[in-house]
């Protein structure tokens, strides 16, 4: 598929909309939760990835995949997402029944917890952001032909896996290890990260779907629905209160810029 040279998503498009908006702080962390619960797939990371030894970088190289894919130039893009590949083959870790789950789960955190957060989305955004996200898996080598293209088939496809979801203790270990990150010394001791980070991870936790929390066997309580939802909606108006130039990422900012300037000479 041919791509404007600006970039695989411009600023009007519902990725856009959607992964540059601060409850995606949450969305990330809770897609994280969902992916460790297929075993296969947990396995292989667990197997494979220096979580253990380089925890912080491993959140950051994930976070940045994202960015890059959707706020980066066509090239940057395609760049790393061919570096990404070439990683998953040597690792073989590149089986598609397995990078579907990890898409599907992506993107099925982003969504839910951007409607529950807030986010204004009509049906058909909803509808178009999970058409839209078929460019990340082709990208990673899932065939287009298999990736679910509206919130129906996103349905369809966890009713259909569940059978194969299981929280092992790789799993769990991923889900302490995604509360309670190995944080750099300075950024524990000198600054509010650590307290602020459990209450993210406490969130995002509890927004996933009940049949998730059911395999790691944590608790559901009365009202929790709506308490997680209104818990979210404040995270979000929180973040939204500071400048985007501190909380936005360098290649969302610069992205804006390309498409505004390009656009301008065109």
């Amino acid at each position: 598929m041919k791509y404007d040279p600006r970039g695989i998503y411009s600023p009007e498009n519902i990725v856009w909309k959607i992964h540059s908006d601060p409850c995606m702080l949450i969305g990330g962390l809770r897609a994280l939760f969902e992916q460790a619960l297929h075993p296969v797939a947990m396995a292989g990371v667990a197997t494979h990835s220096n979580f253990r030894e380089d925890a912080w970088g491993r959140l950051e190289r994930t976070g940045d995949y994202v960015t890059t894919l959707t706020f980066g130039s066509t090239d940057e893009a395609s760049q790393l997402a061919a570096r990404v590949r070439r990683v998953h083959t040597k690792l073989g870790l590149d089986d598609p029944h397995e990078l579907l789950w990890v898409h599907m789960a992506m993107v099925d955190s982003f969504l839910d917890i951007a409607v529950r957060s807030g986010v204004e989305l009509s049906e058909q955004e909803q509808d178009d952001y999970v058409f839209q996200m078929v460019e990340f898996a082709d990208l990673v080598g899932v065939p287009r032909s298999d990736v679910p293209t509206s919130r129906a088939e996103l349905v369809q496809y966890f009713d259909d896996i569940r059978p194969e979801l299981e929280a092992t203790d790789d799993a769990k270990r991923a889900a302490i290890f995604l509360a309670l990150p190995p944080l750099p010394t300075l950024v524990r001791f000198a600054t509010p990260a650590a307290p602020a980070w459990a209450g993210i991870s406490a969130v995002a936790a509890a927004s996933l779907p009940r049949w998730a929390r059911d395999l790691y066997g944590w608790p559901t309580l009365p009202g929790q629905s709506s308490a997680i939802n209104f818990s979210l909606q404040t995270v979000r108006k929180t973040l939204s209160l500071i400048p985007e130039t501190f909380i936005a990422p360098p290649i969302f900012l610069e992205g804006k810029k390309r498409w505004h300037s390009q656009s301008v000479n065109v």
